[in-house]
């Protein structure tokens, strides 16, 4: 995993025994605190937990550099681990009694990673409310699709935080247009008449799909801190009443569910995206733009044309990594654990879709640049959507002669997680 992982873990690992239900040593707490305050991060893998018992694989790398064994990610570099910790002058966990069996049993590997996907979720949602506001400028859609009295007439929540948004964003734009104002005069309807009354679905329907996105992100954002502010050992140590509780604290079914509805979510996100995109590619569709918005000599440049191969094939992987991991229980350890929540695989899977889904936003950003320069409109869109132009042209340039984009493409994705 990356050191940005491995620390996620760390932080959730000390954030569970801190709860004082775990029976560890005080010092156990402090040196996780001491590796993150630092930057040193385990290096923990991907395979090997099923969620049950705690993510005792994961964890058990997690507990290795805790005593000085095994490797740390440090300042960009996998090394051993009693090297850093000499380094440093750190001294390794003495472990005394109860320090062993609580670092490894637990569901903070599956929480951390889980927390980093939500917080990275809500980057993709951010960024996909700017491409789809853009696109409603480059098509000079109406405004009544993302209005407060249309929305309105719904209850769900995020799909009225949805339409806000995207009002904020277009506000002040030149390039959108009001339902109300363009059927003042018949002449007017008969111009509206003309053209497409109603844009397609991925324009026109973004309140309504992005809508339960949002709340699917933020009702397992709040599972997830349920989770990570929660003991989730076994046994558990209730030192008031003196006794030793038994029981299944460690299961991850509550962080594997959310996960599979998380992976869900973004997978239909990026779904949206790529149809955008090819509604920008497509002119037979979009009646403004050139085939593939291309900026070249056409039959001789390929405009944007290759690059939505990626973005098509990119979205189809999303769509079969989509199923759930949560009904995938296999019985393991002589059958003691018969039913587990393979809770660290949903987590890992969801973070690969939502990675695959920032270099589907990227290339749908770097469409919507095109298209806009195509058109010269740059002076005409909302004075934030300018702010997002000139920031992302800052990375990545106008498309005109063909060449290899995947050094920028790179770019751009680690841009758009900042």
């Amino acid at each position: 995993m990356s050191a940005q992982l491995g620390r996620a873990i760390a932080f959730s690992r000390m954030v569970s025994m801190s709860k004082a239900y775990s029976g560890v040593h005080e010092s156990t707490v402090e040196l996780l605190c001491t590796f993150l305050n630092l930057g040193i991060a385990p290096q923990i893998f991907e395979h090997g937990g099923v969620g049950a018992s705690g993510d005792l694989v994961q964890l058990s790398h997690l507990a290795l550099s805790l005593i000085g064994e095994g490797e740390v990610i440090f300042k960009g570099e996998i090394r051993n681990t009693a090297e850093v910790l000499s380094e440093l002058g750190i001294e390794a966990l003495e472990v005394k009694l109860r320090e062993g069996l609580s670092l490894i049993n637990g569901t903070s590997a599956m929480t951390g990673i889980g927390l980093v996907n939500v917080y990275n979720a809500k980057k993709l949602l951010r960024w996909s409310l700017i491409m789809s506001a853009m696109l409603n400028e480059i098509t000079e859609s109406y405004d009544d699709h993302h209005s407060a009295v249309l929305n309105g007439a719904k209850m769900h929540t995020g799909q009225l935080a949805v339409a806000e948004e995207m009002r904020n964003i277009l506000s002040g734009s030149k390039r959108t247009k009001n339902r109300y104002a363009s059927l003042k005069s018949n002449d007017q309807i008969e111009s509206e008449l003309e053209e497409k009354l109603q844009e397609y679905y991925s324009i026109r329907c973004v309140p309504q799909v992005l809508g339960p996105i949002k709340d699917t992100i933020e009702s397992v954002e709040a599972i997830l801190i349920a989770e990570l502010n929660s003991a989730n050992d076994n046994p558990i140590v209730d030192y008031k009443g003196k006794n030793v509780l038994h029981g299944g604290n460690f299961h991850g079914d509550y962080v594997s569910l959310e996960m599979d509805k998380l992976k869900i979510a973004i997978t239909k996100l990026s779904m949206l995206c790529e149809r955008q995109i090819n509604f920008l590619m497509n002119s037979k569709i979009n009646d403004k733009l050139s085939p593939f918005i291309n900026l070249g000599r056409l039959g001789l440049n390929f405009g944007m044309q290759g690059i939505q191969f990626t973005a098509t094939s990119t979205t189809a992987e999303n769509q079969m990594l989509s199923n759930p991991m949560y009904v995938h229980s296999i019985p393991t350890n002589n059958d003691n654990q018969d039913i587990v929540s393979m809770g660290t695989n949903a987590a890992l899977i969801t973070e690969k879709v939502i990675q695959n889904s920032f270099e589907v936003m990227a290339i749908g950003l770097m469409s919507a640049l095109q298209a806009v320069d195509y058109l010269k409109i740059v002076d005409d869109l909302s004075p934030k959507n300018q702010e997002v132009y000139k920031d992302l042209r800052k990375v990545v340039e106008l498309v005109i002669e063909d060449k290899a984009r995947y050094r920028e493409m790179k770019d751009l994705v680690n841009h758009l997680k900042l």
